[in-house]
Parts: structure tokens; C-alpha cells; sequence
């Protein structure tokens, strides 16, 4: 295998993680407003815990679309 193939492979791997950043960060969602809607009271305690969830999920994405680039363009 050339080691122009495998750069591309290499890099279709890690844009996996892309993907699942957004399945993640639609869990977090999903799950928040699942739980909001049935215990409202407490659905702003939880907000900054759901921010920071968001975060991580979405740095997270971000460090896979990194990767990719870096693979593709050194």
C-alpha cells in the first residue's frame, strides 16, 4: 500500500469520531430534555452540567476533525 492510500485511510478513520460527537451531543440533548420535561424544577440546576457536557462532546469532534487534517496535509 502506498503511504498516500494510508494517509487517507488513516484519515477517514479518525473522522469516525466526528460522527460520534454528534450522536453524543444528541444524547446529551435528548436525555436533558427527557429530563427536564419530566422533573421541570430541576432542570436549571442541571444546565451548567449539560453545558459542560456539550463542551467536552464538541472538543472532542473537533480533536478528531484536527486529527484528520493533519494526517491529510503533513
Amino acid at each position: 500500500m502506498e503511504a498516500e492510500a494510508a494517509k487517507f485511510i488513516g484519515a477517514g478513520i479518525a473522522c469516525i469520531g466526528m460522527g460520534t460527537a454528534g450522536i453524543g451531543l444528541g444524547h446529551i440533548f435528548g436525555n436533558y430534555l427527557a429530563g427536564a420535561i419530566r422533573n421541570p424544577a430541576a432542570a436549571d440546576g442541571q444546565f451548567g452540567r449539560l453545558i459542560f457536557g456539550f463542551a467536552v462532546t464538541e472538543a472532542m469532534g473537533i480533536f478528531s476533525l484536527l486529527i484528520a487534517l493533519i494526517l491529510l496535509f503533513t
